[in-house]
């Protein structure tokens, strides 16, 4: 039987990477009797199970737990489960915001899933210094044959060679992560490979250890950086577990395989969160939780993720070539089918968003510095001309990664693009749910590596400023930026480097927008330094800038607030302003200035802005042509919302135009008007004057998307607040 049922319940946090760990004695009755916090569901997905470990992450909303604070599992039957929870981040209050939550299940039946809910029992807690090792019966190893030799790496050459991390310290589970190089048999290092372990160990069942095998070809300033063609093989606990031959390893680029010692018993479980939970929590966007997903697109999902992509080099369902045109699911503030599984918890969701969490190693964007051990900061005197722009290795003295053949395709070529503008966030949910630090890592390197695609000056020499990039690129380095600040854990060696690095991007937009207030509409036009000049103006895009002010200002963000407020004029006033149609509102691409030129100063009205665009003789359709009407009348001319422009429409388009449509593929989940929804939605929760009326009218427009099929733009206003009240909002109740 498990002795977990006998002992303490824990609250740690591991003191190398999250808090100082404690232990309490229990008390059940308080537990038992206790409000459920949150919840989650335990599904099993094989036979009948016993002594069934498992661990995951768990976001709190603001003062649900204090730092003190024990957790239970209460089941529905009212039983109670000892739990060990590893607190990682806490918000400003000094209350939970963040932990990876640990248990073993006595049993569970084949087909079964219970649902535990999260309770505090409310007694003192007590430090716990315990700190065993990794048994010593344990060992796993990774070989890579290339050039003409075997190189070898092992976790106890590892272990005894270095002072291993801790992630997780309790007497339920502890983790432990180790680097290690690769050694040939004279002994020599291989000069760019190297291998990292972790072993996640539950003591109190025999044998019983998840174990993760990284390879990485990623560090930064050693020389020759280049593309590795090897014969790879790994083991754990003394058997195979992968094995490939002609394994291409890209440069800047890691792979992991995750197996447990006692095969013959791994847990195979789901663990599901409380979805309604989480949005509370503002930790994620505030999705329309009454969307159902459509069967067809879950097994769509499924369909796609094939063998192929999945495993080392791959990237599962994501888009390969980041910068090809067009809208997708992997676009929006959560890729599609992130929000599949939140709105489904259905297993096919899931196993897409965790084959790209894993493929997002496969990218050539990961910088590790040699002489920290962790992703590159850039704000040191060292590392602030760091560049990762081709052209910038023409122009030294900079610590570039150079590739060997001079950027040949060969030595260094990829097919996997990544760009800003582009980007989808790949890391940050898997790692919110599950707790696992190889995700946390891929959100840090992404967020690290976002600014560095351009002269060092442009990005503020070290300070991480994000404005030379396209608006859309803008938008999607600072949500990564944001929850890379948000979510690391406060004991973390980069809390304070995110954090100063978003608040250095904030600074910026603060100082270009807020106060110099460059126009009146509220509209992303190219102030300040540094940042490419801008002739039209793209709602679309300017939208995807609104929504992440207003994210990260939900994530607790307060200097991003005046930046909302003053950006959500544009998208508010596309839709309210008088003499502008928001019938327009999601127009593709609009002229904004008063002249021609990026130096013309922006119209004064939505007004002027509609007569500038729609004035004319012929009308954009979404086709991208442009058209007239054949009795030559003009658009602007037919009544806002009204049937005579429906009919107009119709005349022009050649089919059949509702009242009330808007423009820019109404009816596509990925239109421009479902790219429109989440700035509208953080502009009405922040209460800026006619938000709300704003989200009324799009809300009564004619054919609209279903979400069913593709949910990422599904975003709704949490409850609207007066234009007077707090900008922060509370729950879409």
């Amino acid at each position: 039987m498990l002795r977990q049922l006998a002992r303490v319940l824990v609250v740690v946090a591991a003191a190398a990477m999250g808090g100082a760990p404690v232990v309490a004695a229990p008390a059940p009755a308080a537990a038992a009797a206790a409000r459920p916090i949150t919840s989650v569901r335990i599904e099993n997905l094989g036979p009948a199970q016993a002594d069934v470990p498992f661990t995951f992450g768990q976001v709190f909303a603001p003062g649900d737990v204090a730092k003190g604070d024990r957790l239970a599992a209460r089941s529905a039957d009212g039983k109670l489960l000892r739990l060990q929870t590893d607190i990682k981040a806490t918000h400003p209050d000094g209350s939970v915001r963040h932990a990876v939550v640990s248990g073993v299940l006595p049993r569970l039946a084949a087909g079964r899933t219970d649902t535990l809910a999260l309770v505090k029992d409310g007694a003192a807690s007590t430090p716990d210094t315990t700190g065993e090792r990794p048994p010593s019966s344990l060992d796993a190893s990774v070989s890579v044959t290339l050039d003409g030799a075997t190189y070898r790496a092992t976790l106890k050459d590892a272990l005894a060679a270095g002072r291993p991390q801790t992630w997780l310290d309790g007497p339920i589970v502890r983790e432990w992560r180790v680097a290690a190089p690769f050694k040939n048999a004279a002994g020599a290092a291989h000069p760019l490979l190297e291998a990292r372990f972790a072993v996640r160990w539950y003591p109190d069942i025999e044998q019983q250890a998840r174990v993760e095998v990284v390879v990485e070809n990623m560090k930064t300033f050693q020389a020759g950086a280049r593309n590795l063609d090897y014969d790879v093989q790994v083991e754990v606990g003394g058997r195979g577990v992968y094995a490939r031959k002609g394994l291409r390893h890209y440069r800047h680029a890691r792979w992991r395989q995750l197996a447990w010692w006692d095969a013959a018993h791994a847990p195979a479980l789901d663990v599901r969160p409380d979805s309604a939970y989480l949005v509370a929590s503002r930790a994620l966007p505030n999705y329309d939780l009454d969307i159902k997903p459509d069967e067809r697109t879950l097994a769509d999902l499924a369909a796609q993720l094939k063998p192929e992509k999945t495993g080392p080099m791959t990237i599962g369902p994501v888009m390969g070539s980041m910068h090809a045109s067009g809208g997708r699911g992997d676009i929006g503030p959560l890729p599609s089918w992130s929000v599949l599984y939140l709105l489904s918890g259905d297993q096919r969701a899931r196993a897409s968003m965790l084959a790209a969490a894993e493929g997002s190693g496969s990218w050539s964007i990961h910088l590790r510095d040699e002489r920290t051990g962790y992703p590159l900061r850039v704000d040191t005197p060292a590392n602030r001309d760091v560049s990762t722009h081709m052209n910038m290795a023409k122009r030294g003295p900079l610590p570039v990664p150079r590739c060997a053949g001079g950027n040949d395709r060969d030595q260094c070529g990829t097919p996997f693009a990544h760009d800003t503008a582009h980007q989808p966030s790949l890391a940050y949910l898997p790692y919110l749910l599950s707790g696992d630090y190889y995700y946390l890592e891929e959100l840090q390197f992404w967020a690290a590596s976002n600014p560095l695609a351009t002269a060092p000056e442009n990005s503020g020499r070290g300070l991480g400023l994000v404005r030379w990039q396209q608006v859309r690129g803008q938008a999607w380095s600072l949500r990564t930026l944001g929850h890379a600040a948000y979510i690391t854990p406060d004991a973390h060696p980069l809390k304070g480097y995110f954090t100063k690095q978003l608040d250095n991007n904030l600074a910026f937009y603060h100082a270009a927008y807020v106060v110099k207030n460059p126009n009146r509409l509220g509209a992303y036009d190219a102030s300040g330094a540094n940042v490419p000049e801008l002739e039209r103006s793209a709602p679309w895009q300017d939208d995807f800038l609104t929504w992440s002010f207003g994210h990260l200002a939900e994530l607790g963000f307060d200097k991003a607030v005046p930046i909302l407020r003053w950006k959500a004029r544009y998208a508010v006033g596309r839709m309210t302003a008088p003499g502008y149609c928001w019938t327009e509102g999601a127009a593709y691409s609009l002229a904004m200035r008063k002249g021609d030129g990026t130096r013309a100063p922006v119209v004064d009205s939505f007004a002027e802005l509609y007569r500038l665009n729609f004035g004319g003789d012929t009308y954009r359709l979404d086709s991208g042509k442009r058209a007239g009407h054949p009795d030559g009348s003009r658009f602007i001319d037919q009544p806002c919302a009204s049937q005579d422009q429906a009919d107009w429409l119709t005349a022009v388009s050649k089919r059949t135009w509702t009242r009330g449509r808007m423009s820019g593929h109404a009816t596509s989940v990925i239109g421009f008007p479902a790219n429109m929804q989440p700035a509208l939605a953080v502009a009405a929760t922040s209460g800026i004057p006619d938000a709300a009326r704003a989200w009324e009218v799009f809300e009564g427009r004619a054919d609209k998307p279903d979400y069913r099929k593709g949910p990422q733009w599904a975003i709704v206003p949490r409850t609207i607040a007066p234009p007077a009240a707090s900008t922060r909002g509370v729950r879409k109740d």
